[in-house]
């Protein structure tokens, strides 16, 4: 049996139909590049094949302190449990070797009174660890040895309870907990200032509590080549940084734009507009100070990829006055404007200045082109209301036409 032909000839549908209807997959022109620091601060490095594990041993504390917290708080259990049954099973070995566990034992006073099973010497060593005395079981002056055993478990136990609630108090007073309110702009722009390119970004406090001695320091990560033909996967230079203030530490009590001068000393000197989107650097923002409570040095970080940087924007301001008290509006903190900037490198515009006096020309003359096209239109949409009121006018105050009918049933018109 033959197919059923469809009434569209195949010829037809194959090469008009089909190319609508398939989709093309989509490429990415340029693969993503892995961040060295998070947009949280984060260190994204993984360490692998450490094979001299033992040293994380020689610093019990800091490795404690570092853990997570499901496997702090069962360090913390265990040891306790651990404790309680080691000196649990000392006490019941104390009793069995003085002949306390005997049930016919009449007539000697005991070395610990009323244990008589190893789930009794367990709640004794509890009650010793933990100094509660509930009266039912006490040490008498029989045995040197339990006495011994009584001050080696005090000992351990004060050991122990330093050791773990000084591990817990330090995880909970960690200094990257204060930089969670320590924020940042989350994109970074280039703009002029002072006739210079500049990069820039924001940096702002949500705490009212000061952060002391605040700086703020500057690297760009990029992968480079000796002339040597070595590769450096992870080279770092330091960024020279001007905050608003001109000095070495920062006054945060409110929102700062932390500026960099693209000039002859820096790394972004040969950058223009098209070779930063194909640059392949990150920049580093660390910013560092003590916390005004705690007294504890703390540090936040972020960084900026060539695609987090907007060319030719500039920060709106965020901080006004209000009935005599400045105001923080934060909804705007990462919010840009685009302003006049020369998309070439700060080397070009420092060998022809002339580009940056064309860039500016050009952006006074699409401003000045702007408002002549809005008050164009105002005055076009003012005389369109002012005729339409005028009509409106006029056909209010118009007299309309009364005939009047004789008797005979012909029209009278009267005289205008």
């Amino acid at each position: 049996m033959l197919p059923r032909k469809s009434i569209i000839p195949e010829e037809f549908v194959l090469p008009v139909i089909t190319p609508g209807l398939v989709r093309k997959p989509r490429f990415r022109d340029r693969p993503q590049k892995a961040r060295f620091i998070t947009k949280s601060g984060a260190c994204n490095l993984a360490h692998k094949n450490i094979r001299e594990q033992g040293r994380f041993l020689q610093d019990v504390f800091t490795t404690l302190v570092d853990l997570k917290w499901r496997y702090t708080l069962i360090i913390f259990t265990m040891s306790f449990l651990c404790s309680w049954l080691l000196f649990a099973m000392v006490w019941w070995l104390v009793a069995f070797g003085h002949g306390d566990l005997k049930p016919n034992r009449m007539g000697i006073d005991p070395c610990v009174t009323n244990v008589k099973s190893f789930t009794s010497a367990f709640l004794f060593s509890i009650e010793v660890q933990v100094t509660i005395g509930f009266g039912g079981r006490m040490m008498t002056e029989q045995c040197p040895t339990a006495i011994t055993v009584l001050i080696v478990q005090n000992i351990a136990g004060l050991i122990i309870n330093a050791v773990m609630l000084g591990c817990i108090f330090m995880k909970t007073a960690q200094a990257h907990r204060r930089a969670e309110t320590l924020i940042f702009s989350r994109h970074a722009v280039i703009a002029v200032r002072n006739n210079k390119l500049c990069f820039m970004f924001r940096v702002g406090d949500l705490r009212k509590s000061m952060i002391i001695g605040a700086s703020v320091r500057m690297q760009v990560v990029k992968k480079t080549t000796t002339p040597e033909g070595e590769v450096i996967p992870i080279h770092q230079i330091d960024v020279h940084t001007e905050n608003p203030i001109e000095c070495s530490n920062i006054f945060l009590v409110a929102p700062l734009i932390i500026s960099h001068t693209i000039d002859k000393t820096s790394p972004l000197y040969d950058l223009s507009f098209n070779d930063l989107l194909d640059s392949n650097l990150e920049i580093i923002v660390i910013l560092e100070g003590v916390v005004e409570t705690t007294g504890i040095t703390t540090q936040a970080r972020t960084s900026y990829m060539p695609e987090e940087i907007q060319w030719g924007h500039r920060f709106v301001p965020i901080v006004t006055e209000e009935d005599g008290v400045y105001s923080v509006d934060y909804s705007k903190f990462g919010n840009t404007a685009k302003v006049a900037a020369p998309r070439c490198s700060a080397r070009e515009l420092d060998e022809k200045p002339s580009i940056l006096i064309q860039a500016l020309q050009k952006s006074e003359l699409s401003h000045q082109n702007s408002l002549r096209k809005r008050n164009n239109s105002m005055r076009r949409n003012n005389s369109m209301r002012r005729n339409n009121s005028m009509r409106r006018n006029n056909s209010s105050l118009m007299v309309p036409k009364v005939q009047f009918l004789n008797p005979d049933g012909s029209q009278n018109v009267p005289e205008t």
